[in-house]
């Protein structure tokens, strides 16, 4: 026993850390990949083992010995055998499946006698071009799978495959042999992998995916702005992660790193490796315009091999942008979605998912159907609030690289950020108001509480050097608030013509603050922005903190600082705690403070 150890490994595999303890930060750093934060208060954090943060852990090539000696490494008593047993037993479901191109069990087809064959060789063709197969490594796993009534709908039973005698195995199959293998239809291919997710047994996808049509793509040395371009390593690292030696099993994953980090280089460098007809899709018009500056500024592609395809502009070429929701879009709520046809007319040579964790249920479905393709989810945080992470490991592949946001502020790639909380009182008349409220009008009372208004200008004025974002849920606040700071506002009614003018006058410094609805969230960069004060936010959303303190993340001079104003007494108390879940994951504490005058008055501090 280590009493000075940080983590104390419980028999049920939640983790409990001790922030206050030595080593507690190099304890966290190592928890992040294969363990899930579940609640941080000030004192101890409580993290969960699951079999998916185990088979994310697992895709990224992180072992089960590994995260055994993690534990063993930090804790303060004796891990639990039970523990030990079950992160062996879960971790290694993952490569129990095996999903690939021919049953293993063939010997190669004889290309001579085929070509001899008509016959055959149509039999042959037939197979290869109409299904896959799924072969599990027992007969238990097998036979667990045969009886699910689920699986059954997708899964056939064969022993091997023989279009003629002339290509029966060499050797006799043995009994293990013939009863581990299930044939598939091609296109079920993303189907059965969700499906098996939820039976407990990860699929482990060694398909060959196809090429695309090729492209001619490299990243330049100097930007067109005439700055030395260089890929940092650890964007290497991802990209490489991601591609691997382009065999079977690799292609296909997410990428996780910070906002700020260079994600948008990352995915410019896989398709430097790819050199294919590539479909980018991001989050709004806004971000398509980023992504199209990105990649003419920083590769060697021109305007005519980029297009827009979104509700202003539907151009296709070999290297398209386009946003979830045009994706989406259809004329009927019951009727197909007619943009689909994006995915399925082109033969794209990677699909890049930009913010994979705001991804529409109704691309997943799409995405089940077009697993032959390589693709790359990026994001800051796998959490989704409608708790489809598994989909995202099936569909798009399991996090294939991951990096602790400490470790890029440690190193300069990211801004050092501080965290401040501030609490304030309702008026007598709202807390009437409040006390009478529905649960959901409860939420909007609190949010929209008038004295943030005071706070947001008081801070504003005690920041007088700072580039500000002011971030909201609620349209209507924001609005108050933009008219009484007399700045510019952005809200999802916003034209994009005026959005992409506003965004270039706060990058070129001609406006220092600016209020934003959550259209801001994700994919935009505002690289010079130092200061954050959010002043509302949806219902707790883990992954709506992480994108909004991403907003000033960019390294600059200052630090930056990060300001959240809640009312106290308030579901926004409750809420608050479980947005700064992920923050607390990655090493940010908040610093609360109920503000009085004298309190206010300090929030400014030394800068450095």
């Amino acid at each position: 026993m280590q009493f000075d150890n940080p983590l104390i490994v419980q028999s049920d595999r939640t983790l409990l850390l001790d922030v206050h303890a030595p080593r507690a930060n190099d304890c966290r750093n190592a928890l992040i990949p294969f363990a899930e934060l579940e609640r941080s208060p000030e004192h101890l954090h409580t993290y969960r083992l699951t079999p998916l943060s185990l088979w994310n852990a697992s895709g990224a090539g992180f072992t089960a010995q590994k995260a055994i000696d993690v534990l063993k490494e930090f804790s303060r008593y004796d891990v639990p055998q039970s523990v030990e047993f079950w992160i062996t037993e879960t971790a290694g479901r993952f490569g129990k499946l095996r999903l690939t191109s021919a049953p293993s069990v063939l010997v190669p087809y004889n290309t001579a006698a085929i070509t001899n064959s008509t016959k055959a060789s149509d039999k042959v063709k037939e197979i290869r071009e109409e299904y896959l197969y799924l072969t599990a490594t027992s007969r238990a796993v097998y036979q667990e799978i045969g009886m699910s009534q689920t699986a059954k709908k997708y899964l056939e039973k064969v022993e091997y495959e023989s279009p003629d005698p002339q290509f029966l195995p060499k050797e006799p199959l043995s009994d293990t042999e013939k009863e581990c293998c299930f044939r598939l239809h091609l296109t079920d291919r993303g189907t059965i992998k969700q499906e098996l997710l939820h039976l407990g047994w990860p699929v482990k996808d060694d398909v060959p995916l196809a090429d695309g049509e090729p492209l001619k793509v490299n990243l330049r040395n100097l930007t067109l702005s005439g700055k030395e371009f260089k890929i940092r390593d650890y964007q290497k690292t991802a990209a490489q992660a991601l591609v691997g030696d382009k065999g079977p099993g690799t292609g296909f994953g997410t990428i996780v790193m910070p906002c700020g980090a260079g994600k948008t280089v990352v995915g410019m460098t896989v398709m430097d490796l790819l050199k294919t007809r590539t479909l980018i899709i991001t989050t709004n018009i806004s971000a398509v315009h980023q992504w199209i500056s990105e990649l003419l500024d920083k590769t060697d592609l021109t305007k005519d091999d980029i297009a827009e395809y979104t509700g202003e502009n539907k151009n296709i070429k070999p290297v398209t942008v386009a946003t979830y929701q045009i994706l989406t879009w259809r004329p009927d709520k019951d009727g197909p979605y007619p943009h689909f046809s994006l995915f399925r007319d082109y033969k794209w040579g990677l699909i890049i998912y930009d913010e994979v964790h705001m991804l529409p249920a109704p691309v997943f479905r799409v995405a089940a159907e077009i697993q032959a393709i390589r693709r790359v989810g990026l994001t800051a945080t796998l959490v989704r609030e409608d708790g489809m992470e598994g989909s995202v490991f099936s569909l798009v592949g399991p996090k294939r690289f991951d990096v602790p946001w400490k470790d890029l502020e440690s190193s300069g790639w990211i801004a050092h950020a501080e965290c401040v909380e501030i609490r304030i009182d309702l008026s007598d008349e709202d807390q009437l108001n409040y006390a009478v409220a529905e649960p959901r009008k409860k939420h909007r009372i609190a949010s929209e509480n008038p004295k943030k208004i005071e706070i947001v200008k008081k801070l504003i004025e005690q920041n007088p050097d700072d580039k500000i974002l002011v971030i909201g849920q609620y349209i209507d606040q924001l609005n108050v608030i933009s008219k009484e700071l007399g700045a510019s506002i952005i809200t999802g009614k916003t034209a994009n013509e005026e959005r992409d003018r506003i965004f270039n006058d706060f990058r070129s410094g001609a406006i220092s603050v600016l209020v934003v609805s959550k259209v801001a969230n994700f994919a935009i960069d505002l690289p010079d922005a130092s200061m954050a004060i959010q002043v509302s936010g949806t219902f707790g959303s883990r992954q709506e903190e992480a994108q909004r303190l991403g907003r000033i993340l960019r390294p600059k001079e200052r630090n930056s600082r990060f300001y959240t104003i809640i009312t106290r007494n308030t579901v926004e108390e409750d809420f608050g705690s479980n947005r700064q879940k992920f923050l607390a994951e990655q090493g940010y504490s908040y610093r609360a403070l109920r503000c009085t005058s004298t309190e206010l008055a300090e929030l400014s501090g030394e800068r450095q």
